[in-house]
């Protein structure tokens, strides 16, 4: 069972928790976690993409000359692919680049995830994390006092504004909540910070 310290808003050790093995102490499993990766990258694409084919674009209601006798390849349309402003051949369409990957992948990618940002040492454990008020400046004072530099993922168990709206102007810092987590943040951000109110919340979810 992996044990990690607990900081204060300040910066300092308060105590040390158990996290359970199954969600924070798992070996992570690489292979899922890409495919995950590559389908949540495919699901937010929006396949608005397409291109006119020579049925589409305007023009070439004739044949540009006869058939034979005039020394030049024959040709049946001005619009086909290999004339200037001619339809495009093959080209996209509007499609949808959506499909779906099972819950139990989906599982095992976030908690290989929160597993190796233990192994890794990039998880910060924060005992207790408010704002009395909006104030991007007191959240950057926390992330400074937590040694926390580069990319940021802060966790946290439900909704607050005035943390969430404190964060939000801190370049390369993103804040989310348990119910919206999601394997490309976690791999995106280098540090994640969470409250022992969000492990517990993580351990109710996924244990």
């Amino acid at each position: 069972m992996p044990s990690i310290d607990v900081y204060n808003v300040e910066g300092k050790k308060v105590k040390s928790v158990d996290l359970k093995e199954e969600i924070f102490g798992i070996e992570p499993n690489e292979a899922v976690v890409h495919s995950v990766l590559v389908n949540y990258l495919a699901n937010q694409r929006q396949g608005t993409q397409s291109t006119k084919t020579r049925s589409e674009v305007s023009g070439g209601g004739r044949k540009p000359w006869r058939q034979k006798g005039t020394g030049r390849a024959r040709q049946g349309s001005i619009r086909a692919p290999q004339w200037i402003k001619g339809g495009i051949a093959l080209g996209p369409k509007p499609r949808s680049y959506k499909y779906t990957v099972n819950k139990k992948e989906r599982r095992l990618a976030v908690l290989s995830c929160l597993s190796s940002k233990v192994l890794e040492n990039e998880l910060t454990v924060v005992d207790t994390l408010e704002m009395k008020e909006i104030k991007t400046k007191e959240m950057a004072k926390v992330l400074t006092n937590l040694k926390v530099e580069g990319k940021t993922l802060i966790l946290l168990a439900e909704k607050n504004e005035n943390i969430q709206k404190s964060a939000r102007n801190i370049e390369g810092v993103k804040t989310t909540l348990v119910n919206t987590i999601n394997v490309y943040d976690l791999l995106k951000y280098k540090n994640l910070v969470i409250t022992l109110d969000t492990v517990k919340k993580l351990e109710e979810v996924y244990a």
